[in-house]
């Protein structure tokens, strides 16, 4: 398999490990689904790249951060359940499966599966989303959405639509449900790697809000903020983002 096929099955089998754990704890309590989910698809996605790429490394949002990854040349950076408390939530579609691939620099290779939608969006052939309306959609958090969202908002006279992962809200962008994400609450490396790789394959525009590149593989996996959206809206958005 390549690496684009690798990341698309993994992510796709990660998601029927999560859908059989959701079916099988439903009297169970929340947090007892999402920890199990967040192990059981941490599980099995360690032991497929141990088995498929052997010689490569892995910074996972359940597992322990071996700063070797630092002198690797090939590094897999996985969130094995975005979304947990959409996923606790019964009949909720919006978390995903992220897995991605570093390599010399950039990320070369994603895909983001939304297991309660029977959708896996991966790299290297995305659709460029269907043209959006005249006021830009603008994707936010269900439950902190960050100050600057509103901003744009109000500059380009847009409408807010909320969401639970960052993977479903990238996803979202892709698919023309929605035209614009912007975090800068605070996420990490596995939050949006995967979710990047997909959406610059579907033509999107993505950087931090500064405009600045976003990097990857680095010594503190933190990665803070992101604007993700349609290329014709990029400059529009960044006029506000970049200012603040």
């Amino acid at each position: 398999m390549t690496d684009h096929e690798l990341a698309s099955q993994l992510a796709a089998e990660a998601g029927r490990v999560l859908l059989r754990v959701r079916d099988e704890l439903a009297g169970a309590t929340a947090g007892e689904r999402k920890a199990a989910g967040d192990k059981r698809s941490h599980d099995f996605l360690m032991e497929a790249l141990a088995a498929e790429r052997p010689n490569d490394a892995v910074l996972s949002e359940e597992g322990i951060d071996d700063p070797a990854r630092l002198a690797a040349d090939r590094v897999w950076i996985v969130d094995p359940l975005d979304g947990t408390r959409e996923f606790s939530e019964a009949g909720r579609t919006d978390w995903a499966v992220h897995v991605a691939l570093w390599q010399s620099g950039e990320i070369v290779a994603g895909a983001v599966a939304l297991p309660a939608q029977g959708i896996t969006l991966a790299t290297p052939d995305v659709p460029a989303p269907p043209a959006g309306p005249s006021s830009p959609r603008i994707v936010v958090s269900r439950t902190r959405p960050p100050a600057i969202a509103l901003d744009v908002r109000d500059r380009l006279g847009g409408t807010l639509l909320e969401m639970g992962s960052a993977g479903a809200k990238v996803a979202s962008v892709v698919q023309g449900i929605a035209d614009v994400y912007i975090h800068a609450g605070g996420q990490y490396e596995w939050d949006n790697a995967a979710p990047v790789a997909v959406a610059r394959a579907a033509g999107l525009h993505a950087s931090r809000i500064d405009g600045s590149p976003l990097e990857y593989n680095r010594p503190d996996p933190l990665l803070p903020d992101l604007v993700i959206c349609r290329r014709e809206l990029a400059d529009a958005v960044l006029a506000v983002t970049a200012s603040r």
